[in-house]
């Protein structure tokens, strides 16, 4: 990926004057740092940014500037990054599996909060001399419907497996927490509900009073144009619970958001190829900056412009995207609508991509060469 120094005023102002036959990503400083003061100002504890959901060095300046503090990290790469921009920063490691090696890392970089969901990752903790008094949040799982998709498949302890970890961290000396995921792009605010009580059940069942509960990410970006995410009620809703469920011993609070952070902070322009009738082919697909559209669907906050900035207007019609590369596995499930009068040349717009288009980039087929570009505004006034 390659950073250009010029700075426009929107993405249309870039493309007039750039003319660029590569995909770009152009992030907005103005709305990622808005989005963060959006979390600081509402969520009731402490707010750490997931850097996988895009570990751009731009991306975490602006979340500094903004006020972020803490970091949710899952690799040593992470760690590493985070680190050499922001040397006092709190992170949590609440990747629950760690070889030793990169326990040995983490914690040389000053890491004092981990997740386990099993026995032994939490012996191995201790074994590899993670010290008295950090923070050791056991993460559980829960079959909570509400979100796009579940992480439970993979990580989260059973409700009595994680008492019976409790238990066992607070014997080891360590600072009782507890985790959850309740899934990506989860709307519904009872998610959290049930798992803030569910926290109850566990802590009061190891006999343990918590002193953190991180209440994980999964919170909504705008995917479609119809959508209104409603953190706020997200937000009173965590606040609520956690007050009802544990009343003057409530733990502090604290939460990891990636997606919601960063999606609404960039938008990407691709160039059409070619078109074929119904069929129109792109300069990315799946293996680039697309590679979530068929796991989560196709969004249809789409703009299509002419190379001279012309907005294309014509009627709304089916077509079938395919991606540039040699794979006829790279395209877009089902049809999405586009103008009629789209044409070659022309560049089609995509808004909410801040978030897992740069990280799961392959540079398949040599494909995957991402542009970034710094504007003020993402639309037009």
């Amino acid at each position: 990926m390659t950073m250009t120094q010029a700075f426009h005023r929107t993405p249309r102002d870039y493309l007039l004057a750039e003319e660029p036959d590569d995909p770009v990503l152009f992030l907005s400083p103005e709305t990622l740092q808005a989005t963060a003061r959006r979390f600081l100002d509402g969520f009731p504890g402490l707010v750490t940014y997931a850097v996988k959901a895009n570990p751009g060095e731009a991306v975490l300046g602006n979340l500094l500037a903004a006020g972020i503090r803490g970091f949710d990290v899952a690799s040593p790469a992470e760690i590493a990054l985070v680190r050499s921009l922001a040397p006092r920063a709190a992170l949590h490691y609440n990747n629950p599996v760690r070889s030793r090696a990169e326990i040995a890392m983490a914690g040389g970089h000053g890491v004092t909060s981990w997740s386990v969901d099993a026995p032994g990752e939490l012996e191995k903790l201790a074994a590899c001399g993670v010290q008295r008094g950090s923070e050791v949040a056991v993460r559980f799982a829960l079959p909570v419907s509400g979100a796009a998709y579940d992480f439970g498949a993979k990580f989260g302890a059973s409700p009595k497996l994680a008492a019976d970890l409790l238990a066992r961290v607070v014997k080891l000396g360590y600072r009782p927490a507890l985790t959850f995921h309740p899934g990506t792009q989860c709307i519904e605010p009872a998610a959290w509900t049930a798992y803030i009580d569910r926290a109850r059940d566990i802590a009061w069942a190891a006999g343990v009073t918590l002193e953190r509960l991180n209440v994980g990410g999964g919170f909504p970006a705008r995917r479609n144009t119809a959508d209104i995410p409603p953190l706020g009620a997200i937000f009173e809703g965590i606040a609520g619970a956690t007050c009802a469920a544990f009343g003057g011993h409530a733990p502090a609070l604290v939460c990891e958001p990636g997606r919601a952070m960063v999606a609404e902070s960039v938008s990407l322009a691709l160039r059409v190829k070619a078109l074929r009738g119904a069929e129109v082919y792109l300069n990315d697909g799946i293996y680039g900056a697309l590679a979530e559209m068929p796991i989560m669907g196709m969004t249809d906050r789409l703009r299509v412009m002419a190379p001279d900035g012309t907005p294309r207007s014509g009627a709304a019609t089916g077509r079938l995207i395919w991606g540039p590369t040699c794979d006829s596995l790279d395209r877009i499930p089902g049809t999405v609508l586009l103008p009629s009068d789209m044409a070659e040349g022309d560049y089609l717009l995509i808004d909410g991509m801040g978030a897992y288009s740069t990280a799961t980039v392959t540079r398949f087929n040599g494909y995957g060469g991402l542009r970034m570009a710094t504007v003020q505004a993402l639309a037009e006034a």
